[in-house]
Protein backbone atom coordinates (compact mmCIF):
# COMPACT_ATOMS: atom_id res chain seq x y z
CA UNK A 1 0.00 0.00 0.00
CA UNK A 2 1.28 3.66 -1.08
CA UNK A 3 1.73 5.74 2.00
CA UNK A 4 2.76 9.55 1.99
CA UNK A 5 6.10 10.63 1.88
CA UNK A 6 6.55 12.36 5.16
CA UNK A 7 5.03 8.72 6.74
CA UNK A 8 8.19 7.00 5.27
CA UNK A 9 10.47 10.15 7.15
CA UNK A 10 8.84 9.07 10.28
CA UNK A 11 9.26 5.33 9.95
CA UNK A 12 12.67 5.81 9.53
CA UNK A 13 12.94 7.33 13.44
CA UNK A 14 11.12 4.23 14.91
CA UNK A 15 12.67 3.93 18.14
CA UNK A 16 14.70 6.95 18.78
CA UNK A 17 14.86 7.97 22.23
CA UNK A 18 15.77 10.71 24.88
CA UNK A 19 19.06 10.64 25.85
CA UNK A 20 19.39 9.26 29.46
CA UNK A 21 19.61 12.21 32.16
CA UNK A 22 21.50 15.55 31.09
CA UNK A 23 22.41 13.76 27.56
CA UNK A 24 20.65 14.91 24.71
CA UNK A 25 19.91 12.25 21.45
CA UNK A 26 21.25 14.64 18.34
CA UNK A 27 18.64 12.64 16.49
CA UNK A 28 15.96 14.39 18.86
CA UNK A 29 17.69 17.42 18.48
CA UNK A 30 18.09 17.37 14.34
CA UNK A 31 14.11 16.72 14.39
CA UNK A 32 13.91 20.34 15.87
CA UNK A 33 16.42 21.93 13.63
CA UNK A 34 14.29 20.40 10.82
CA UNK A 35 11.17 21.77 12.25
CA UNK A 36 12.80 25.53 12.00
CA UNK A 37 13.54 25.59 15.84
CA UNK A 38 17.32 24.96 16.09
CA UNK A 39 17.71 27.11 19.41
CA UNK A 40 16.75 24.11 21.46
CA UNK A 41 18.94 22.17 22.43
CA UNK A 42 17.59 19.64 25.37
CA UNK A 43 15.92 16.63 23.56
CA UNK A 44 13.43 17.10 26.57
CA UNK A 45 11.63 20.09 25.29
CA UNK A 46 8.45 18.61 24.06
CA UNK A 47 8.95 17.37 20.74
CA UNK A 48 5.21 15.96 19.43
CA UNK A 49 5.20 18.59 17.10
CA UNK A 50 8.87 18.69 16.18
CA UNK A 51 8.53 15.30 14.98
CA UNK A 52 5.82 15.86 12.72
CA UNK A 53 6.75 19.03 11.29
CA UNK A 54 10.38 17.69 10.59
CA UNK A 55 9.10 14.51 8.55
CA UNK A 56 6.40 16.77 6.66
CA UNK A 57 9.83 19.30 5.93
CA UNK A 58 12.17 16.47 4.60
CA UNK A 59 9.34 15.38 2.54
CA UNK A 60 9.35 18.66 0.87
CA UNK A 61 5.94 20.11 2.59
CA UNK A 62 5.90 22.45 5.72
CA UNK A 63 5.31 22.08 9.43
CA UNK A 64 2.48 24.70 11.02
CA UNK A 65 6.52 26.26 11.87
CA UNK A 66 5.18 25.88 15.78
CA UNK A 67 6.42 23.54 18.63
CA UNK A 68 2.53 23.57 19.95
CA UNK A 69 0.89 20.31 18.58
CA UNK A 70 -2.43 22.13 18.72
CA UNK A 71 -1.27 24.17 16.26
CA UNK A 72 -2.14 21.23 13.12
CA UNK A 73 -5.51 21.62 14.27
CA UNK A 74 -5.22 24.68 11.58
CA UNK A 75 -2.51 23.44 9.19
CA UNK A 76 -3.47 22.40 5.71
CA UNK A 77 -6.98 21.24 5.09
CA UNK A 78 -9.02 19.06 6.88
CA UNK A 79 -9.00 15.35 6.07
CA UNK A 80 -12.93 14.40 5.76
CA UNK A 81 -12.53 10.48 6.03
CA UNK A 82 -9.83 8.19 8.25
CA UNK A 83 -6.69 8.62 5.92
CA UNK A 84 -3.25 6.64 6.65
CA UNK A 85 -0.79 9.42 7.24
CA UNK A 86 -3.07 11.90 7.84
CA UNK A 87 -2.17 14.43 11.02
CA UNK A 88 -3.84 13.63 14.01
CA UNK A 89 -4.33 15.99 17.10
CA UNK A 90 -5.08 14.87 20.13
CA UNK A 91 -6.17 16.16 23.78
CA UNK A 92 -4.45 16.53 26.60
CA UNK A 93 -6.02 16.67 29.91
CA UNK A 94 -8.14 19.36 30.51
CA UNK A 95 -5.98 21.93 29.93
CA UNK A 96 -7.31 23.59 26.39
CA UNK A 97 -3.98 24.63 24.91
CA UNK A 98 -2.50 21.27 25.34
CA UNK A 99 -2.31 18.60 23.29
CA UNK A 100 -0.44 15.97 20.83
CA UNK A 101 0.17 15.02 17.26
CA UNK A 102 0.92 12.31 15.23
CA UNK A 103 0.31 10.48 12.43
CA UNK A 104 -2.24 8.35 12.17
CA UNK A 105 -1.84 4.48 10.51
CA UNK A 106 -5.33 2.75 11.79
CA UNK A 107 -7.59 2.82 14.38
CA UNK A 108 -10.63 0.28 16.06
CA UNK A 109 -13.68 1.39 17.14
CA UNK A 110 -12.70 3.12 20.38
CA UNK A 111 -8.94 3.64 19.62
CA UNK A 112 -6.71 5.73 16.85
CA UNK A 113 -3.49 4.70 16.18
CA UNK A 114 -0.71 7.00 15.55
CA UNK A 115 3.35 6.86 14.59
CA UNK A 116 4.54 9.72 16.57
CA UNK A 117 7.38 11.63 18.37
CA UNK A 118 7.45 12.20 22.29
CA UNK A 119 5.35 8.54 22.96
CA UNK A 120 6.97 6.99 26.13
CA UNK A 121 9.69 9.24 25.16
CA UNK A 122 10.55 7.74 21.93
CA UNK A 123 8.88 7.65 18.06
CA UNK A 124 6.54 5.03 18.66
CA UNK A 125 3.58 3.34 18.01
CA UNK A 126 0.44 3.97 19.99
CA UNK A 127 -3.39 3.49 20.66
CA UNK A 128 -5.14 6.85 22.69
CA UNK A 129 -8.69 6.78 22.49
CA UNK A 130 -10.84 7.99 20.13
CA UNK A 131 -12.61 10.67 22.38
CA UNK A 132 -9.43 12.15 22.92
CA UNK A 133 -9.48 13.38 18.74
CA UNK A 134 -9.88 16.53 17.66
CA UNK A 135 -9.19 16.42 14.48
CA UNK A 136 -7.31 15.12 11.19
CA UNK A 137 -5.63 17.01 9.02
CA UNK A 138 -3.71 16.99 5.30
CA UNK A 139 -1.03 18.94 3.98
CA UNK A 140 -2.50 21.05 0.79
CA UNK A 141 -0.71 22.19 -1.87
CA UNK A 142 3.09 21.61 -1.21
CA UNK A 143 4.84 24.67 -3.06
CA UNK A 144 1.99 26.70 -1.79
CA UNK A 145 2.01 25.24 1.49
CA UNK A 146 5.99 25.70 1.99
CA UNK A 147 5.83 29.25 0.94
CA UNK A 148 2.57 30.18 3.19
CA UNK A 149 4.80 28.53 6.25
CA UNK A 150 8.08 29.57 5.49
CA UNK A 151 6.83 33.47 5.51
CA UNK A 152 4.85 32.88 8.84
CA UNK A 153 7.72 31.39 10.56
CA UNK A 154 10.03 33.77 8.97
CA UNK A 155 7.87 37.02 10.45
CA UNK A 156 7.75 34.99 14.17
CA UNK A 157 11.81 34.87 14.15
CA UNK A 158 12.27 38.43 13.05
CA UNK A 159 9.83 39.75 15.56
CA UNK A 160 11.36 37.33 18.29
CA UNK A 161 15.01 38.55 17.49
CA UNK A 162 13.78 42.48 17.87
CA UNK A 163 12.25 41.63 20.73
CA UNK A 164 15.12 39.92 22.10
CA UNK A 165 17.52 42.34 21.36
CA UNK A 166 15.50 44.89 23.44
CA UNK A 167 15.65 42.68 26.39
CA UNK A 168 19.21 42.15 26.09
CA UNK A 169 20.14 46.31 26.30
CA UNK A 170 17.81 46.42 29.08
CA UNK A 171 18.98 43.25 31.18
CA UNK A 172 22.67 43.83 30.54
CA UNK A 173 25.41 41.82 31.43
CA UNK A 174 26.42 39.74 34.68
CA UNK A 175 25.53 41.12 37.96
CA UNK A 176 25.52 39.41 41.59
CA UNK A 177 23.32 42.41 43.69
CA UNK A 178 22.76 40.71 46.81
CA UNK A 179 19.37 42.96 46.81
CA UNK A 180 18.65 41.12 43.69
CA UNK A 181 16.71 38.07 44.76
CA UNK A 182 17.61 36.12 41.76
CA UNK A 183 20.98 36.08 42.61
CA UNK A 184 23.97 35.76 39.93
CA UNK A 185 22.52 36.50 36.65
CA UNK A 186 23.90 37.52 32.99
CA UNK A 187 21.77 39.00 30.05
CA UNK A 188 19.15 38.44 32.56
CA UNK A 189 18.89 34.25 32.87
CA UNK A 190 19.51 34.04 36.24
CA UNK A 191 21.71 31.08 37.99
CA UNK A 192 18.61 29.26 38.72
CA UNK A 193 17.19 28.60 35.11
CA UNK A 194 20.72 28.42 34.01
CA UNK A 195 21.25 25.60 36.16
CA UNK A 196 17.13 24.16 34.95
CA UNK A 197 17.87 24.33 31.18
CA UNK A 198 21.70 22.11 31.96
CA UNK A 199 19.38 19.60 34.46
CA UNK A 200 22.04 20.65 37.30
CA UNK A 201 21.03 21.01 40.98
CA UNK A 202 22.27 23.75 42.30
CA UNK A 203 23.95 23.46 45.52
CA UNK A 204 27.53 24.09 47.48
CA UNK A 205 29.41 21.32 45.22
CA UNK A 206 27.88 23.04 42.12
CA UNK A 207 27.62 26.41 42.51
CA UNK A 208 30.82 27.91 42.20
CA UNK A 209 31.15 25.88 38.73
CA UNK A 210 27.44 27.33 37.32
CA UNK A 211 28.50 30.93 38.24
CA UNK A 212 31.47 30.56 35.99
CA UNK A 213 29.91 28.85 33.23
CA UNK A 214 26.76 31.62 33.53
CA UNK A 215 28.93 34.40 32.55
CA UNK A 216 30.15 32.91 29.43
CA UNK A 217 26.68 31.72 28.65
CA UNK A 218 26.30 31.35 24.84
CA UNK A 219 24.40 33.48 22.87
CA UNK A 220 22.31 30.41 21.29
CA UNK A 221 21.48 29.20 24.53
CA UNK A 222 20.15 32.60 25.56
CA UNK A 223 18.45 32.69 22.80
CA UNK A 224 16.55 29.14 23.53
CA UNK A 225 15.68 30.11 26.79
CA UNK A 226 14.49 33.52 26.20
CA UNK A 227 12.44 31.25 23.08
CA UNK A 228 11.04 28.44 25.22
CA UNK A 229 10.69 29.57 28.90
CA UNK A 230 8.92 33.28 28.17
CA UNK A 231 8.53 34.19 23.93
CA UNK A 232 6.45 30.90 23.30
CA UNK A 233 4.89 30.34 26.86
CA UNK A 234 3.45 34.10 26.69
CA UNK A 235 2.03 33.58 22.94
CA UNK A 236 4.14 36.47 21.89
CA UNK A 237 3.76 34.86 18.59
CA UNK A 238 -0.29 35.56 18.30
CA UNK A 239 0.18 39.02 19.21
CA UNK A 240 1.34 42.00 17.17
CA UNK A 241 5.19 42.71 16.97
CA UNK A 242 4.63 45.92 18.83
CA UNK A 243 2.52 44.53 21.65
CA UNK A 244 4.56 41.33 21.57
CA UNK A 245 7.79 43.79 22.44
CA UNK A 246 6.07 44.58 25.71
CA UNK A 247 4.46 41.26 26.46
CA UNK A 248 7.69 39.49 25.97
CA UNK A 249 9.28 42.34 27.97
CA UNK A 250 6.55 42.17 30.81
CA UNK A 251 6.96 38.36 30.45
CA UNK A 252 10.75 37.95 31.76
CA UNK A 253 10.69 40.71 34.50
CA UNK A 254 7.35 40.13 36.10
CA UNK A 255 7.46 35.89 34.73
CA UNK A 256 4.65 35.05 32.11
CA UNK A 257 1.32 34.41 34.19
CA UNK A 258 1.69 38.22 35.73
CA UNK A 259 2.35 39.46 32.68
CA UNK A 260 -0.65 37.48 31.11
CA UNK A 261 -2.78 38.85 33.78
CA UNK A 262 -1.36 42.38 33.07
CA UNK A 263 -2.69 42.45 29.59
CA UNK A 264 -5.79 41.24 30.15
CA UNK A 265 -6.51 44.04 32.87
CA UNK A 266 -5.34 46.51 30.48
CA UNK A 267 -8.02 44.77 27.76
CA UNK A 268 -10.57 44.81 30.19
CA UNK A 269 -11.58 40.94 30.05
CA UNK A 270 -11.35 38.42 32.39
CA UNK A 271 -7.90 38.29 34.31
CA UNK A 272 -7.37 34.45 34.59
CA UNK A 273 -3.79 34.73 33.04
CA UNK A 274 -4.68 32.29 30.18
CA UNK A 275 -4.35 33.89 26.86
CA UNK A 276 -7.28 31.99 25.03
CA UNK A 277 -9.59 33.35 22.29
CA UNK A 278 -10.95 35.84 24.41
CA UNK A 279 -7.97 37.60 24.91
CA UNK A 280 -6.82 37.62 21.56
CA UNK A 281 -10.06 38.44 20.36
CA UNK A 282 -9.86 41.80 22.40
CA UNK A 283 -6.72 42.22 21.31
CA UNK A 284 -7.63 42.33 17.72
CA UNK A 285 -9.97 44.97 18.86
CA UNK A 286 -7.91 46.99 20.69
CA UNK A 287 -6.17 50.45 19.34
CA UNK A 288 -2.49 49.34 19.55
CA UNK A 289 -0.80 52.64 21.18
CA UNK A 290 -3.31 52.77 23.71
CA UNK A 291 -3.23 49.31 24.36
CA UNK A 292 0.41 49.54 24.84
CA UNK A 293 0.20 52.66 27.26
CA UNK A 294 -1.98 51.13 29.35
CA UNK A 295 -0.34 47.95 29.85
CA UNK A 296 3.14 50.43 30.64
CA UNK A 297 1.08 52.08 33.01
CA UNK A 298 -0.12 48.75 34.87
CA UNK A 299 3.58 47.92 34.72
CA UNK A 300 5.15 50.92 36.54
CA UNK A 301 2.41 50.30 39.16
CA UNK A 302 3.32 47.06 40.07
CA UNK A 303 6.52 47.90 40.59
CA UNK A 304 6.09 50.20 42.79
CA UNK A 305 4.27 48.17 44.74
CA UNK A 306 7.48 45.49 44.95
CA UNK A 307 9.59 45.75 47.99
CA UNK A 308 12.34 46.54 46.51
CA UNK A 309 11.32 49.60 44.87
CA UNK A 310 13.59 51.78 46.65
CA UNK A 311 16.60 50.21 45.22
CA UNK A 312 15.43 49.10 41.79
CA UNK A 313 12.51 51.63 41.13
CA UNK A 314 14.21 54.35 39.28
CA UNK A 315 16.07 51.59 36.44
CA UNK A 316 12.64 49.51 36.52
CA UNK A 317 10.60 52.39 35.45
CA UNK A 318 13.21 53.68 32.98
CA UNK A 319 13.05 49.90 31.75
CA UNK A 320 8.88 50.48 30.79
CA UNK A 321 9.43 54.02 29.59
CA UNK A 322 12.46 53.02 27.04
CA UNK A 323 9.96 49.96 26.02
CA UNK A 324 7.23 51.67 25.39
CA UNK A 325 8.95 54.27 23.28
CA UNK A 326 10.59 51.30 21.60
CA UNK A 327 7.10 49.25 21.01
CA UNK A 328 5.24 52.52 20.09
CA UNK A 329 8.22 53.36 17.18
CA UNK A 330 7.56 49.66 15.97
CA UNK A 331 3.98 50.24 15.67
CA UNK A 332 4.23 53.97 14.03
CA UNK A 333 7.36 52.73 11.65
CA UNK A 334 5.00 50.27 10.80
CA UNK A 335 8.36 47.46 10.39
CA UNK A 336 5.62 45.10 10.74
CA UNK A 337 2.70 46.45 8.92
CA UNK A 338 0.11 43.82 9.67
CA UNK A 339 -0.41 40.84 12.46
CA UNK A 340 -1.10 38.20 9.42
CA UNK A 341 2.35 39.62 7.20
CA UNK A 342 5.00 41.43 8.89
CA UNK A 343 6.92 42.87 5.45
CA UNK A 344 9.84 44.50 6.39
CA UNK A 345 10.12 48.36 5.53
CA UNK A 346 11.31 49.20 1.86
CA UNK A 347 9.96 52.99 1.83
CA UNK A 348 13.24 54.92 1.67
CA UNK A 349 12.74 58.09 3.86
CA UNK A 350 14.28 61.22 2.52
CA UNK A 351 15.90 63.12 5.83
CA UNK A 352 14.41 66.99 6.25
CA UNK A 353 16.39 69.30 7.86
CA UNK A 354 16.04 70.90 11.37
CA UNK A 355 14.10 74.50 11.18
CA UNK A 356 16.40 76.87 13.18
CA UNK A 357 14.03 78.43 15.62
CA UNK A 358 15.75 81.39 17.34
CA UNK A 359 15.60 81.14 21.24
CA UNK A 360 13.21 83.39 22.72
CA UNK A 361 14.65 86.22 24.99
CA UNK A 362 14.92 85.25 28.85
CA UNK A 363 12.09 86.41 30.68
CA UNK A 364 12.49 89.56 33.72
CA UNK A 365 12.17 87.81 37.04
CA UNK A 366 9.39 90.39 37.32
CA UNK A 367 7.16 89.03 35.09
CA UNK A 368 6.97 85.40 36.85
CA UNK A 369 3.81 84.62 38.54
CA UNK A 370 5.76 81.50 39.90
CA UNK A 371 8.55 83.50 41.77
CA UNK A 372 5.49 86.47 42.76
CA UNK A 373 3.69 83.45 44.44
CA UNK A 374 6.48 82.21 46.01
CA UNK A 375 7.23 86.04 47.88
CA UNK A 376 3.66 86.59 48.23
CA UNK A 377 3.65 83.08 49.86
CA UNK A 378 6.67 84.09 52.19
CA UNK A 379 5.89 87.45 53.50
CA UNK A 380 2.26 85.97 54.01
CA UNK A 381 3.99 83.74 56.63
CA UNK A 382 6.60 85.70 57.87
CA UNK A 383 5.42 89.51 58.08
CA UNK A 384 2.96 88.89 60.92
CA UNK A 385 5.38 87.49 62.80
CA UNK A 386 7.72 90.63 62.63
CA UNK A 387 4.75 92.97 62.71
CA UNK A 388 3.31 91.89 66.33
CA UNK A 389 6.75 92.95 67.54
CA UNK A 390 5.92 96.17 66.67
CA UNK A 391 2.13 96.64 67.79
CA UNK A 392 0.95 95.76 64.05
CA UNK A 393 -1.34 93.39 63.18
CA UNK A 394 -1.40 91.76 59.69
CA UNK A 395 -3.46 89.07 58.11
CA UNK A 396 -2.44 86.92 55.77
CA UNK A 397 -5.44 87.67 53.67
CA UNK A 398 -4.12 91.59 53.43
CA UNK A 399 -0.66 90.47 52.82
CA UNK A 400 -1.82 88.43 49.96
CA UNK A 401 -4.44 91.07 48.53
CA UNK A 402 -1.37 93.47 48.94
CA UNK A 403 0.34 91.33 46.81
CA UNK A 404 -1.49 90.70 44.51
CA UNK A 405 -2.05 94.86 43.80
CA UNK A 406 1.73 94.98 43.40
CA UNK A 407 2.06 92.34 41.11
CA UNK A 408 -0.67 93.73 38.85
CA UNK A 409 0.80 97.21 38.65
CA UNK A 410 4.50 96.11 38.33
CA UNK A 411 2.76 93.70 35.03
CA UNK A 412 1.34 96.91 33.79
CA UNK A 413 4.37 98.80 34.29
CA UNK A 414 6.08 96.32 32.11
CA UNK A 415 3.66 96.22 29.25
CA UNK A 416 3.69 100.16 29.12
CA UNK A 417 7.42 99.91 28.92
CA UNK A 418 7.38 97.40 26.68
CA UNK A 419 5.15 98.85 24.20
CA UNK A 420 7.12 102.61 24.16
CA UNK A 421 10.50 100.89 23.58
CA UNK A 422 8.50 98.78 20.33
CA UNK A 423 7.21 102.09 19.01
CA UNK A 424 10.08 103.99 19.72
CA UNK A 425 12.23 101.32 17.67
CA UNK A 426 9.55 101.35 14.76
CA UNK A 427 10.27 105.35 14.53
CA UNK A 428 13.52 105.01 14.05
CA UNK A 429 14.11 102.32 11.75
CA UNK A 430 14.42 104.25 8.90
CA UNK A 431 17.08 102.49 6.67
CA UNK A 432 16.32 99.27 4.96
CA UNK A 433 17.42 96.14 6.11
CA UNK A 434 20.41 94.75 3.98
CA UNK A 435 21.97 91.39 3.26
CA UNK A 436 25.64 90.90 3.98
CA UNK A 437 27.98 88.59 2.85
CA UNK A 438 30.32 87.73 5.47
CA UNK A 439 33.91 85.76 5.06
CA UNK A 440 34.72 83.97 8.75
CA UNK A 441 38.47 82.60 9.04
CA UNK A 442 39.05 79.53 10.96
Amino acid sequence: MDQPKWLDEAWRELGQHEGPGAHDNPRILALYRDAGHGEVTHDETAWCAAFAGACLVRAGYAGSGSLMARSYLSFGEAANESRTGAIAVLSRGGDPSLGHTGFLIGETDDAVILLGGNQGDAVSVAAFPRSRLLGLRWPGNAGEAASTAASAQADEDRAFEHALAHVLEMEGGYTDDPYDPGGPTNKGITLRVFAEWKHVTVDAVSFAALKSELKVIPDAMVSGIYRERYWQPAQCERLPPSLALMHFDAGVNHGTGGAARMLQEALGVDVDGDIGPGTLSAVARSEPVALIERYAGLRRARYRALPHFWRFGRGWLARVDQTLIAAKSLQTAKLFPSEKGHATMTTSVTPVPPVMVPAAAPKWWGESMTIWGAVLTALASVLPALASIGGISLTPDLIQEAGAHVAAAVQAFVALAGTMVTIYGRVQARQPLERRVMNLKL
